[in-house]
């Protein structure tokens, strides 16, 4: 028995900054606005984060202002601290997400902090929406899996994180991102079933996160499913990746993930042709580094598989 999906498109915010050269803010809204053409139900459009730690983000306030009164999609924005939570209810959007590593190593590569210094940000964001009923919060785990300088992580490593997180907010959406993209559909679906069954608070719900390094992508992803997880990230074109991982330089492309279970039987509500329309676009910008396999795919052949019982 089929359980419903939910696909969240990163690429206008993990992908996008993976790219030094600035993005034209025109060429930003006018990719994500394809993307919600073509189904795409929640995005992570962007984040408040310093200019100066990520340039490419500098336009965050103007892509905000365009979407402000949009209510075609879920829009979320990354923010590191206080200050960019603020600035995201500032700027009218309503859901925010945040990101620390379960690898200490990681975390102090990947934002000079130490993990319990990330717990702390995270109880600092929690108290600045806490008046805000109908604000969503996405806590991000990067490293859940895999770290790129101490390798395999414990599970009760990932416990010990899950726990820190719920005490502080305990309605909160947790995604176990597989950062350097080396786990394996076998490890990914028994973590998967492992934290669905911690004593977490009911309000609290599960999202997976992959990478296609090592060409697993899409099968973890189905994993992450299988094991009862229905809120799967994914890039168009498979744009992105962790700077802080080395060789981690694709995120899962959303357009294999789509086409898996679009001949599955399993429905996303995403238009195939319209998407990769869009991709097409989003592997046309300079410098873009990409992982997509459906986009190698010659188009006619593709369409007529489609079309096929």
């Amino acid at each position: 028995m089929h359980h419903p999906v939910e696909i969240v498109e990163v690429a206008p915010r993990d992908g996008f900054q993976s790219i030094a050269a600035p993005i034209p803010t025109k060429a930003k809204i006018e990719i994500i606005e394809g993307l919600i053409d073509a189904g795409l139900r929640r995005l992570e459009i962007g984040s408040f984060v310093s200019p100066r730690a990520v340039p490419q983000m500098a336009d965050m306030p103007d892509i905000a202002r365009h979407f402000r009164s949009d209510s075609r999609a879920r829009l979320s924005v990354l923010v590191p601290n206080a200050k960019g939570a603020e600035m995201a209810m500032t700027h009218g959007l309503r859901e925010i997400v945040y990101v620390f590593s379960v690898s200490e190593a990681h975390n102090q590569n990947n934002v000079r902090q130490s993990v319990q210094q990330s717990i702390d940000g995270l109880a600092n964001v929690v108290s600045a929406i806490s008046n805000e009923p109908d604000f969503r919060l996405r806590v991000d785990l990067a490293t859940a899996f895999d770290c790129p300088f101490d390798g395999a992580v414990p599970f009760d490593a990932v416990r010990a994180a899950i726990e820190r997180v719920t005490d502080l907010a305990p309605a909160c959406e947790i995604a176990l991102c597989d950062t350097t993209g080396r786990a394996t559909p076998f490890a990914v679906q028994e973590r998967m079933r492992a934290v669905q069954r911690l004593a977490v608070p009911p309000s609290c719900t599960w999202a997976f996160h992959g990478h296609d390094t090592y060409g697993m992508g899409v099968a973890n992803a189905f994993a992450a499913y299988q094991a009862g997880i229905g809120v799967l990230d994914v890039a168009a074109a498979g744009l992105g990746g962790c700077p802080f991982a080395p060789g981690a330089t694709g995120n899962t492309a959303t357009e294999d993930l789509v086409y898996a279970f679009l001949n599955s039987g399993i429905s996303t509500g995403i238009d195939l042709v319209s998407l990769l329309l869009v991709a097409d676009r989003i592997a046309a910008i300079p410098d873009a580094k990409v992982a997509s396999h459906l986009r190698n795919v010659p188009r006619a052949a593709m369409q007529e598989r489609m079309r096929q019982p």
